[in-house]
Parts: C-alpha cells; structure tokens; sequence
C-alpha cells in the first residue's frame, strides 16, 4: 500500500501523477532531514530518532526506484516521442538526471553521518555541520527539481505519452516495487 500524503494518492494507472505522488514524500522526508539538523548538535532524543531512522530508510530504499522510474522508465520514452509540445519538457531532461547523480554523494554523507547520529545518539561538532550542509544542499535541489519536474515535465507527458507506453512505465515502476499490477487503461 502506498504511502498516503494528502488527500489522494495515484495508482500504477497513472504514472507521472504517481511519480508527483513521490514528490511530496521526498518533501516530507527531506523536511523531516531538515528538522533533524536543526538539532544534530544536541544528542538524539526518541522522537527525533525515528524521524531520522524514516527519512534515511526512505532516502536508502524507496527513492532510487523513483530515480530508476524517471531515468529508466519514463525519460527514455519522452525523448522518442516527436512531438512540438514535448520539446520544451525534453530540454530539462539532460539537467535532472545530471541533478540525479549529483545528489547522490550528497545523500551517502547524509546516510553515514545520520547513521553515526542513530548509532552513537551524538555527533561532533564537524559531523553535525557536515550533516546541516549536505541537508541544506539537498533540500535545495530537491525544491528546484520537484518544481522543473511537477510544471514542465509531468503535465505534458500526462498529455502526450500513449496509452500503451503508459501501460509499460506502470508495469516496470511496479515490478521495481515488486508490485503485482494489472493494467487498467
């Protein structure tokens, strides 16, 4: 069962709306981050811990199959499609997975210092700046990113992605979730 932020939440039937639907758990995930480096220099309460044990889990798990799912899945379909309207979403391509590789570092200092936090419940004073750093640079990107990808790129491919390529990056998003789907379009 999918995570549920908001109101509503998309199925495998719509995939760039479920992709959207990833966007604001990377926002509520990376907020959670945010949160915990505010208070990284002082030791690891309970409630912080499982804020912290979350949004780890969720950056080390879950987001690298929404990566896989735009890379793999859905960015290679756009760029075969000929069509006026996509040109525009198809220019931005090339710049998010560039983004993609650049935040992973990012996140495996994020993932060790925040492990480091979980383990020892204190960081030193270098380790917790080097945490609020790395946060503070995600959390950037992520805010550019989400908002290149949830105006210029789902909307035009909701619109001019067929149904049947529709079908295949809903197939291969769920069997990245070792999700059984049956199509309903």
């Amino acid at each position: 069962m999918p995570v549920q932020i908001g109101a509503s939440t998309h199925s495998f039937d719509d995939p760039t709306g479920l992709l959207s639907d990833c966007h604001r758990r990377v926002e509520m995930f990376m907020g959670s981050l945010q949160a915990v480096a505010a208070l990284c220099d002082q030791p690891l309460t309970d409630d912080v811990r499982r804020s912290l044990d979350l949004a780890l889990r969720y950056f080390r798990e879950a987001a690298p199959k929404h990566t896989a799912d735009e890379e793999q899945s859905l960015f290679p379909r756009l760029r075969q499609i000929d069509n006026p309207e996509l040109q525009a979403a198809l220019a931005h391509l090339d710049a998010l997975e560039e983004e993609h590789r650049w935040a992973e570092p990012l996140h495996q200092t994020v993932d060790q210092i925040g492990t480091e936090y979980l383990a020892k419940s204190q960081l030193t004073p270098a380790k917790a700046r080097d945490f609020r750093d790395a946060v503070s640079q995600l959390a950037d990107m992520y805010r550019r990113h989400i908002d290149v990808e949830d105006r210029h790129v789902f909307p035009i491919a909701a619109r001019i992605v067929s149904v049947e390529l529709k079908a295949e990056i809903a197939k291969e998003m769920a069997a990245r979730r070792a999700v059984k789907h049956v199509v309903n379009f």
